[in-house]
């Protein structure tokens, strides 16, 4: 079945013009006809990639990123003509998985949308045999991509899931910030640095809910560790 992208993007020309790219990649694409209605649509498409404009008729792109997020984990990747890096932080903080700038290649989308969804997908469907990791005391759940213990339950992005997963599985063993985006992104040329900083300060900000804020470790000029608290085990 082809994989489903819902593109929020009132500029008919762009919307047009993706869809037809995209299709060509056996993608079904599909957007909303009411921009102040985003969910009805977004919901019964139930679609495995958004992609998402900023500057919107009605409500703006963040804001319909976190209805979606109060629903749902699906990749977002954000389209925006605004360039300032305050825009990239607060779409990373929102739940973002990317953030191109307009104008763009449409190679370089399509690059992006195909790496955001190996790692959003095949990742969790490839490993039959284990689908759990316990850490810390707490277990992370590899299909629903959550991490849960002392009777919580925290819900990760794919992005986050996807860093918490690389540094656990190396063993309290150092992870270069070069070698995390070239697993998350596939080519690091397409990525802003700033980007893997803000996923980790948020997948920091969740673990703390849990107790585990001092679980992930920063090794200056190295990369980032995660360790085994005393305690915790």
């Amino acid at each position: 079945m082809d994989q489903t992208i819902f593109i929020v993007e009132d500029d008919g020309a762009i919307f047009s013009s993706l869809k037809e790219h995209l299709e060509q990649w056996s993608f079904h694409v599909v957007g909303p006809e009411n921009f102040q209605d985003i969910m009805t649509p977004f919901i019964k498409e139930n679609p495995q990639l958004v992609i998402m404009d900023i500057q919107l008729p009605a409500y703006d792109g963040f804001h319909w990123c976190r209805e979606i997020r109060a629903v749902s984990n699906v990749p977002i990747i954000f389209l925006s003509s605004r360039d300032h890096p305050m825009d990239i932080v607060m779409a990373m903080n929102m739940g973002g998985d990317d953030y191109i700038q307009k104008p763009f290649h449409t190679d370089v989308l399509l690059a992006k949308i195909q790496a955001t969804l190996r790692r959003a997908y095949s990742y969790t469907e490839t490993d039959e045999t284990s689908d759990e990791l316990n850490w810390n005391g707490m277990t992370i759940d590899l299909k629903r991509c959550v991490i849960k213990g002392n009777h919580q339950e925290i819900e990760l992005t794919k992005n986050e899931f996807f860093i918490l997963s690389i540094l656990v599985e190396s063993n309290d063993k150092i992870v270069s910030r070069d070698e995390l985006i070239r697993k998350l992104w596939d080519d690091e040329r397409f990525v802003n640095d700033n980007t893997l900083t803000v996923n980790v300060t948020r997948l920091r900000q969740k673990l703390s809910d849990l107790g585990l804020e001092e679980a992930i470790v920063t090794k200056k000029g190295m990369g980032y560790m995660a360790v085994t608290l005393q305690g915790k085990s």
